[in-house]
């Protein structure tokens, strides 16, 4: 059993650390099927990404927040995630 965070950006990475979210492995880009049954992966994957992953057996938590329009393809710090109301959101997808 794996729990992935999978991020590129420092301040999610940094806002992760801060939550006290323990992590195996952090990778800024997830091979879904690297993934086993019982895996946790943790990040903003695409759908079909992310249904791959819950096909396989494996756990996903979704970094949710409320990204307002002006901040849209900005860097943001871990105290901007914080500032956003950033939380992890399981969920469940299947193609179909």
């Amino acid at each position: 059993m794996t729990t992935y965070f999978v991020s590129r950006h420092p301040g999610a990475i940094e806002w992760a650390k801060r939550a006290g979210i323990v992590f195996d492995a952090q990778v800024p880009h997830l091979d879904p099927a690297s993934v086993g049954p019982n895996d946790t992966v943790i990040g903003t994957l695409p759908v079909q990404s992310v249904a791959q992953v819950c096909a396989q057996g494996a756990r996903y938590l979704h970094l949710s927040f409320d990204m307002p329009a002006d901040k849209r393809g900005s860097e943001l710090s871990a105290d901007d995630l914080t500032t956003l109301g950033a939380r992890l959101r399981a969920f469940t997808v299947h193609a179909a």
